[in-house]
């Protein structure tokens, strides 16, 4: 059986890309990434400007795999000429909720009257920024970006209260 041409992906303008075995690495004006496609079944080619996804077998399983990869490669040329950034509101109606960023983490203090402050990981080399009641998350890799927030929003869960009315916390409220 031959393989099947699943997906066909253009490169962009301005944008970089390099296939070795099943790793590619893409670099744009924002920066660069690096990613491993170790699907089995699945092979990647280049061909004129063009990234061809093919695989062994036209099962629906190796079509959704192509189509994660497809998706990935779509957003990481997407990450290198643009960027991603998601924007989380400070929201508090009980006790004043103070965010500060110190090295790779971000600090929530006196959420809900706690004395320790909740911490959220930041995952790789993601910028976060704090300006008033709104938290800005920017970076390259949507995977990464799109952990970190919703590490910051995981972190002010409201644990032992009702929801309903203790509605405080960070929450997500723009993709861009």
């Amino acid at each position: 059986m031959s393989p099947a041409i699943i997906e066909e992906i253009e490169v962009p303008e301005g944008v970089e890309f390099k296939l070795s075995g099943k790793t590619v690495e893409i670099s744009g004006p924002k920066g660069k990434l690096a990613r491993k496609f170790d699907d089995p079944g699945i092979e990647l080619k280049t061909k004129k400007g063009k990234i061809l996804i093919e695989t062994s077998s036209p099962r629906r399983k190796r079509r959704a795999a192509a189509g994660m990869i497809r998706a990935r490669l779509t957003n990481m040329f997407r990450g290198v000429a643009e960027g991603f950034t998601y924007k989380l509101r400070v929201v508090y109606s009980h006790f004043p909720i103070t965010v500060k960023v110190e090295n790779k983490r971000v600090l929530i203090q006196n959420f809900l009257g706690e004395r320790a402050p909740r911490v959220a990981k930041i995952v790789g080399d993601v910028k976060v920024e704090v300006k008033g009641d709104e938290i800005i998350v920017e970076g390259i890799d949507k995977d990464e970006v799109g952990q970190t927030a919703f590490n910051i929003e995981q972190a002010t869960f409201v644990r032992r209260r009702d929801p309903r009315i203790f509605q405080d916390g960070c929450y997500i409220v723009e993709k861009a």
